[in-house]
């Protein structure tokens, strides 16, 4: 196969528009997140030649606001999808062991045995984390990855989450499970790495409308219109998904997450794992990220309504975070505490269910009436199983010479730079060698693509307000010099 460079940029860009509207590909891919570059990489890496179409930029919807976690599906064992749990162990091994080891690191995660946990989600907690071991061991991940659930005592859980109130805590579970450096980053990655592989990355190019053999589409940049020709079509655009294809019926989720100073909560070295009052397949998290903060998440609250180009918290999302956190705490934190927010939408096919907790997370890979593949549902820890999926429905329906996936052993690419400690939540400036990476080999084109995916400054908004200018003038920089 023809070996390519992985750097996306406008140069890169330019040149294959030139090109799309003058041969036929074997495989189109509409959507710019996680399932859709899953999908490119799937297909290039089959040596199939591959266009993706983004309207925005990568990773600009649902796939940038998740807890950021690659797991093993505690909560599908809570609620009896043991098919789901199964999927999502298997493919965390994949992930930790061969694709992504450069971008994943184990996290323990603790259950406390205090007055806010009930001796019913304890027990509950400690069976669900014992089964989550076992499909471990069966998906053969190494507990030098991911070590076995134990007990710990009071001390030890004080020492990794010193926020805990010390009334009635008498120790707690420890697990562990996979934490992604960062959502948005992985994205990017696998879309460099379908780059590498020869497939064309086209951010800021709008599908219009789709057909079994190609696309009506718009470039964002310069409104020209393009009639784009391919052997297999797939829609991979989430919970925008309905718009391509009136027969869909997504039923969006909202999911929340709330950003705090790591400081406030004693800079804990473990997440901690909270129970909803009154439940025990449903919990809360405080997830330690790097460089000073964490994330409490998440909400699974129905979305209903027209899709949002970037949904936000609700203050009644917010304030239920911060109770089921404060139960657990010894000083509660405060409204005025919240550094910042952010939600996003989960794809879920409407079964009809009451609730969108009741949904299964399973995937759904369909032809739909007009002849393309439609890939929604699932998660950002089963994206290679969803993409490899959908590739094979493709391959199969368009009778594309290819063979099997390869994806399960393809090492996604390294990333050149080194992101410096600031960079990722606002503490310090963005460096210039970031910028300069952004945006001559991630494809970031503006100052939101670095503040709000390359780097996650975004998440807080006084902090990208603080550096959105300097920012703004180091890109154009380097986009004049592109040109």
């Amino acid at each position: 196969m023809t070996s390519h460079s992985p750097d996306l940029n406008v140069a890169r860009r330019a040149a294959e528009l030139r090109r799309t509207g003058d041969e036929t590909v074997d495989v189109l891919v509409i959507g710019g997140g996680i399932t859709g570059v899953g999908v490119a990489l799937d297909a290039a890496a089959r040596g199939l030649s591959v266009t993706l179409l983004e309207a925005e930029d990568l990773a600009f919807g649902t796939s940038r606001f998740s807890s950021k976690l690659v797991h093993g599906g505690l909560r599908y064992l809570a609620t009896g999808d043991v098919a789901t749990a199964k999927e999502s162990a298997v493919e965390r091994h994949l992930l930790m062991t061969r694709i992504a080891p450069h971008l994943i690191r184990p996290l323990g995660q603790l259950l406390p045995s205090t007055t806010g946990v009930t001796a019913r989600q304890r027990a509950a907690g400690t069976v669900g984390m014992a089964m989550g071991d076992l499909l471990r061991i069966r998906a053969r991940t190494p507990s030098r990855f991911l070590p076995p659930p134990r007990l710990v005592s009071a001390r030890t859980a004080q020492r990794l989450v010193p926020s805990l109130s010390r009334a009635g805590l008498r120790g707690g579970m420890l697990s562990y499970d996979g934490q992604l450096v960062d959502d948005a980053r992985l994205v990017v990655t696998v879309a460099r790495t379908a780059a590498s592989h020869g497939a064309r990355i086209l951010t800021r190019v709008r599908a219009l409308e789709l057909r079994r053999d190609g696309a009506i589409a718009q470039d964002v940049l310069t409104d020209e219109r393009l009639d784009i020709r391919a052997r297999a079509v797939v829609n991979a655009t989430g919970v925008w998904a309905g718009s391509l294809d009136e027969s869909i019926t997504v039923r969006p989720s909202r999911g929340t997450h709330i950003v705090l100073d790591a400081a406030d909560l004693g800079d804990p070295s473990a997440a901690l794992t909270i129970p909803h009052e009154g439940s025990i397949s449903r919990y809360v998290f405080a997830l330690p990220q790097q460089h000073g903060s964490v994330i409490v998440g998440l909400t699974d609250e129905d979305a209903p309504g027209p899709v949002p180009r970037v949904p936000v918290a609700t203050e009644g999302d917010i304030a239920f975070l911060l109770t089921n956190l404060n139960r657990v705490l010894s000083v509660p934190i405060t409204r005025d505490q919240v550094r910042g927010s952010f939600a996003g939408l989960r794809p879920l096919v409407d079964t009809g269910a009451t609730s969108t907790a009741d949904i299964s997370r399973r995937h759904l890979v369909a032809v739909s009436e007009k002849g393309f593949v439609n890939v929604l549902g699932g998660k950002l820890t089963t994206y290679r199983r969803m993409a490899e999926d959908a590739v094979d429905l493709a391959v199969e329906t368009a009778g594309l010479g290819a063979g099997p996936s390869s994806t399960a052993t393809l090492r996604l690419t390294d990333t050149a730079v080194a992101v410096p400690a600031g960079d990722s939540v606002g503490r310090g400036p963005v460096s210039r060698a970031t910028i300069e990476f952004a945006v001559r080999a991630e494809g970031a084109m503006t100052a939101g693509d670095v503040l709000d995916r390359r780097t996650r400054v975004g998440l807080v908004d006084a902090d990208r307000e603080r550096q959105r200018t300097a920012v703004e003038s180091a890109v154009a920089e380097v986009l004049a010099a592109l040109s």
